[in-house]
């Protein structure tokens, strides 16, 4: 399979649906991601830290945390990638085309079962 082009294959458009993110690819692609699986997704520095750390069973949770998180705005950043400012305040991840294409295959492959 050759390598995703974001310049040749871009999204054909993306929208939410109640708590998914929905994304057509101009191939016919279909990607339906959860708010979830974007914010687990997400690929700053700061979050791949976080998962590599133990949780805490015993943490107390933030009043912000306490709230179903969802994305505030997803503002496009250059030809490339989307930022997602979430409703937790978090807005450091930048969600690569390439990133969000690979997201979307799996869902495809997982909601075509």
């Amino acid at each position: 399979m050759p390598a995703f082009d974001a310049e040749t294959l871009p999204p054909k458009a993306m929208r939410r649906d109640g708590d998914h993110l929905v994304i057509e690819w101009s191939d016919g692609v279909v990607g339906r991601l959860s708010w979830k699986t974007l914010r687990d997704a997400c690929p700053c520095a700061g979050c791949k830290e976080d998962k590599q750390k133990p949780t805490d069973p015993f943490r107390i949770l933030k009043p912000e945390e306490l709230v179903p998180l969802a994305p505030v705005t997803m503002p496009r950043v250059g030809r490339y990638a989307y930022k997602v400012v979430w409703s937790d305040g978090h807005d450091s991840g930048i969600y690569t085309l390439t990133h969000l294409r690979e997201l979307s295959l799996a869902s495809a492959s997982t909601n075509s079962r």
